[in-house]
């Protein structure tokens, strides 16, 4: 029987995150993954200035390309592009990043062990017992970064408070994608797929591709993902790692802990729902999760999230609403004056809710924000 303080199941940003803080507190900290890094997941792999606040350590070694234009289409049609003076997005790839973490975990005194299948997760008393890999643990904690369909997820129950959206993403050699109107920009594409967009995001040595939306489309995101590319110049054969992955969304109020189980990240549903992009939260769930641990009071973590997070999630679930419905206002309403600024500073973290934008933006974000309560429910 090993025994110790937390156990972190999972080491994806959240996790790698969460064991971070804890090692660095002087925690005794497990952490372990199912897979074998360094291996790769289904992400566009952007890093928002919003997360890179909340990072717990330094990742400009896996920086590969940064992003200070946006180049907005509709119904790959009309568009426009917008620059910031800043940095918008940095870009790297879940393969380099997660391993990253994942050093820096055991740099700060973290054991991590890869390979390793977590079979089952129970509370028993003042301690939390699992099988890891065939072996019994028995913690103080345990931190689920294992995504909404983990076992530590279902240890807690949020399933039906999360809402699941779906994406398909591939990758293709610059040698195939003319750099020149890609570089230092993220092309977004709205109105091409129900319930979400399509992009493309530069790399170091390739472009990403990708289409998400409802969960309803994932029969229909190859031949979405295929469209995108041809719209792009590209034979849809020539994209290589093509892969799907599900967008766990949850709805205000689930839960995400329970006793001694707590949940960061994915696991918890932490996703924005209009982006698709969830390593802010990530950051943000495996700091205060941290906190609440080393603190020795699990019963804080929840309203410390609700308040770090609500606020901007139920913003991002107004954005989504009337993107998915109207993406046509979206896109007129993107040019009106101050909006880009404001969207930019929410990407740098400068602005925590869209409600801070400057006055000339506020008439254009009003209206969308009135069109969204005419919009159906999300399927």
């Amino acid at each position: 029987m090993e025994r110790p303080e937390v156990l972190v199941v999972g080491a994806g940003p959240a996790g790698s995150a969460a064991a971070i803080h804890l090692a660095r507190a002087g925690v005794s900290v497990l952490l372990v993954d199912r897979a074998h890094f360094p291996r790769d997941k289904p992400c566009g792999g952007g890093l928002t200035g919003r997360a890179l606040r909340h990072a717990p350590c330094d990742v400009s070694p896996v920086v590969e390309h940064t992003v200070d234009r946006f180049v907005l289409r509709l119904g790959y049609g009309r568009h426009f592009s917008r620059s910031s003076e800043n940095p918008l997005v940095l870009m790297t790839q879940r393969r380099r990043l997660d391993a990253h973490l994942a050093e820096q975990a055991v740099v700060a005194g973290a054991e991590f062990r890869d390979g390793m299948r977590v079979e089952s997760v129970a509370e028993d008393g003042d301690r939390v017992s699992a099988l890891v890999g065939g072996t019994p643990v028995s913690a103080l904690y345990v931190v689920g970064a294992d995504g909404a369909n983990g076992v530590v997820a279902r240890t807690v129950g949020t399933d039906e408070g999360i809402v699941r959206g779906v994406a398909l993403e591939g990758n293709v050699s610059w040698g195939a994608l003319p750099p020149d109107a890609f570089r230092r920009t993220a092309w977004v594409e709205l109105g091409v797929v129900p319930g979400g967009y399509g992009w493309v995001f530069p790399k170091g040595d390739h472009a990403n591709l990708g289409v998400g939306g409802w969960s309803a489309e994932g029969p229909r995101l190859r031949e979405h993902l295929g469209r995108l590319a041809r719209t792009h110049g590209l034979d849809p054969a020539t994209m290589h790692d093509v892969r799907g992955h599900r967008l766990p969304m949850r709805r205000l109020g689930t839960a995400c802990a329970h006793g001694r189980v707590l949940l960061v990240g994915d696991a918890a549903g932490l996703v924005d729902p209009p982006s698709g992009d969830g390593i802010y939260e990530a950051f943000a769930s495996a700091r205060l999760a941290a906190a609440a641990i080393v603190a020795g009071k699990p019963e804080e973590y929840e309203p410390a999230l609700a308040s770090a997070l609500d606020r901007h999630a139920s913003a991002s679930w107004t954005a989504k609403r009337v993107a998915d419905r109207y993406p046509r206002a979206c896109f007129w309403a993107a040019r009106a004056p101050g909006v880009f600024d404001a969207v930019a500073g929410l990407l740098r973290g400068d602005l925590s809710h869209p409600g801070e934008a400057k006055a000339i933006a506020r008439p254009s974000l009003r209206a969308l924000s009135r069109l969204s309560r005419l919009a159906p429910p999300t399927p």
